[in-house]
């Protein structure tokens, strides 16, 4: 079971709120950049999505929507159970997970400069991975309803 976030992590999360409003976009833009760096998870991703930009809007608005609800997290069944249905489409695994933290957390940086302080980036690293341990968890147990194995 993933320990739950700190009282700090929710704090400085539910802040950062006005900067997604203002950046998400260009953030998650230049998240996919990094990200797409890896040939075979780019490969996983719908191109024309990406270049459309509407792929980076969408993740941007659910960065957006879990800062604006880290503190009411079962607002977000609907759209956890969205992902994870789309994840298991695509066959997202859990070690994918680390790819994308090592795109985004840097990308937020990128972006925010000085106002991505180690703080923020330590609170968005220990949000990223409750989130992503929910959606691994959930993502099992979906590939293995189907009968999939994650290897």
């Amino acid at each position: 079971m993933t320990k739950p976030l700190s009282a700090e992590t929710i704090a400085i999360v539910k802040s950062t709120g006005t900067a997604l409003q203002q950046h998400g976009v260009a953030i998650t833009t230049r998240m996919y950049e990094r990200l797409f760096e890896n040939e075979d998870v780019r490969a996983m991703f719908d191109q024309t999505a990406q270049e459309s930009g509407e792929q980076p809007k969408r993740l941007a608005a659910a960065i957006l929507g879990y800062a604006q609800n880290i503190d009411k997290l079962e607002n977000l069944t609907p759209a956890v159970s969205r992902m994870v249905a789309r994840h298991v489409e695509t066959g997202v695994k859990a070690e994918h997970y680390p790819l994308v933290a090592e795109a985004l957390l840097p990308a937020i940086r990128d972006v925010l400069g000085e106002a991505a302080t180690e703080d923020v980036l330590n609170a968005w690293g220990e949000a990223y991975w409750f989130l992503a341990n929910i959606l691994i968890g959930k993502e099992s147990d979906a590939y293995a309803e189907q009968g999939l194995e994650l290897a």
